[in-house]
């Protein structure tokens, strides 16, 4: 394996010796008049705290060494057919009995993608799921293995990557993710604190993308962005404060970032601050706000539609 380079690949040019360098120390000092108005992305939708997965034994999110979340526990008739059905990566199915027809299609699924079948009592299905109600039924998911940022650098030769700052709904990150496959986005870089992370919830709403957009984690995503301005891209946040529509963004033809915040209270400050210019989607309609999900498909149809001219 090639030893990693900190700063990118070699066909990226540094920030400094692209032309448009003078143009993102302008847009920083514009962007200080900017800093009134509400996030681009709305409130975020009151959710009840899901009864159908749960993690073995780890807090939800919990990694492992080597960058893998803990595995995830998947229960009940219903949702597992689903997530069966939504090519959600098992690694066991636990099942008591053949009671119904949605069990059977379960075991049948597992079977057609060789996931091991295991028979387990009620008892046993008890401990694994904490007492839970499991309905005879639970499927374990394959922990989800990050990619390093850096290697969204290395997706193509004009890289084009997607930061989720703080998003916090596993089924808005998967439509995140949905939306970088639809538009050629090399992959998604989110935080590793206070923001979801790939979950069966990450992987339905992926619609099975998942298996071909990689996510990325990092420690700090102020810090990750200014590495991937010092790799020679130009880094914009989707935020209604911006001076510019995300059709006028003329930059994202280069190496490029798109900056999502969260549901409920937009872009952070430092990350903010961090990006070389703030964009704004219009909104005509009646409607305040977009959520993130939403947002950034609307941002990445207007860039990939700027990059095939």
């Amino acid at each position: 394996m090639s030893k990693r380079r900190k700063k990118g690949p070699s066909h990226t040019p540094k920030a400094k010796d692209r032309h448009w360098h003078g143009f993102r120390q302008d847009a920083r000092a514009a962007k200080a008049s900017e800093r009134t108005g509400t996030p681009t992305t709305g409130p975020r939708s009151k959710t009840a705290a899901s009864t159908t997965t749960r993690s073995s034994g780890r807090p939800a999110g919990a990694r492992r060494a080597g960058g893998a979340e803990a595995p995830e526990l998947v229960m009940g008739r219903n949702p597992v057919v689903e997530a069966l059905r939504a090519a959600v990566p098992g690694s066991a199915l636990y099942v008591m009995s053949e009671a119904d027809d949605r069990i059977r299609e379960a075991i049948k699924i597992a079977g057609d993608r060789n996931i091991p079948l295991l028979q387990a009592g009620k008892a046993e299905l008890d401990r694994l799921t904490d007492g839970a109600v499991h309905q005879g039924i639970a499927l374990q998911v394959r922990p989800y293995r990050y990619a390093h940022p850096d290697d969204l650098l290395r997706r193509g030769a004009t890289p084009l990557i997607v930061a989720a700052d703080g998003i916090t709904d596993p089924r808005n990150l998967g439509a995140i993710v949905r939306s970088a496959a639809a538009f050629g986005a090399g992959g998604v870089v989110v935080p590793e604190r206070r923001a979801a992370g790939v979950t069966a919830g990450t992987w339905k709403a992926s619609a099975g993308t998942l298996a071909g957009v990689p996510v990325a984690q990092c420690t700090n995503l102020a810090r990750q962005l200014k590495s991937y301005q010092e790799a020679g891209c130009f880094v914009a946040g989707l935020d209604a404060r911006g001076g510019v529509t995300v059709a006028d963004l003329e930059l994202a033809s280069g190496p490029f970032v798109l900056v999502v915040g969260s549901e409920g209270k937009g872009l952070g400050r430092l990350v903010s601050e961090t990006c070389d210019m703030l964009a704004t989607i219009p909104m005509p309609g009646h409607a305040e706000s977009l959520n993130a999900g939403v947002a950034t498909g609307i941002a990445l149809y207007e860039i990939a539609r700027r990059r095939a001219s």
